[in-house]
Formats: structure tokens, C-alpha cells, sequence
């Protein structure tokens, strides 16, 4: 994950807070991820009102020797679909990690 790249938190995504952090679910996919410390849910929920990650990082108080961790954190993030480039959630037609909806035949 780019530091310089538009990230946000899935709009599919609920985080619900817990003392070691938060759980994340998708609606859509129906994964569960734990954050697992309280400055990476700062960091995921801010990532919409940033212009970038690194913008966000900053804004949570990272300090950045610690930033190849919340990289690797979001990445993982990303992999699981809980959050995604901005770009995917302003032209979801042009998304490549969004996950389609289900049929339920």
C-alpha cells in the first residue's frame, strides 16, 4: 500500500470498538478482522477525511518509524476488501477489489 494513495474504509464495513481495538465485518464478503491496537482504528477511520495514508497516519499521531507496520496492517485490510481505494468507492464501476453481490438462488 502506497503512502501517497486514497484509501478509505469500505462503506460495506462496520467497525465496532473493543478495548484492544475494534472488529471490523463486511457486510458483503462476511469477513470479520480484528484491529488490533487503537491507533489502526484512528488510522482506518480516518482514511476517508485524508488525502492520503500517510495523511492519515499523521493525523492519527503515528510516529513514522512506525509506518511499515500500518502499511502491512492495511494492506491486509486491503486484501480482505475492508477498505479500499478511494477511487474504487467514487466510480465503483471502474473498482477491481469490490466484491459483487451474491445471488441468492
Amino acid at each position: 500500500m502506497a503512502l501517497d494513495e486514497a484509501w478509505s474504509l469500505n462503506p460495506r464495513v462496520s467497525l465496532r470498538p473493543e478495548r484492544f481495538g475494534a472488529l471490523a465485518y463486511h457486510f458483503g464478503n462476511r469477513r470479520l478482522s480484528f484491529l488490533r491496537h487503537p491507533d489502526l482504528v484512528s488510522v482506518a477511520e480516518g482514511l476517508a477525511d485524508a488525502d492520503s495514508v500517510a495523511d492519515a497516519l499523521r493525523a492519527a499521531g503515528v510516529a513514522e518509524a512506525r509506518w511499515p507496520s500500518f502499511q502491512r496492517a492495511l494492506a491486509t485490510l486491503a486484501a480482505s476488501d475492508m477498505v479500499i481505494r478511494r477511487d474504487a468507492v467514487e466510480h465503483p464501476e471502474q473498482a477491481t477489489n469490490l466484491q459483487p453481490e451474491r445471488s441468492s438462488r
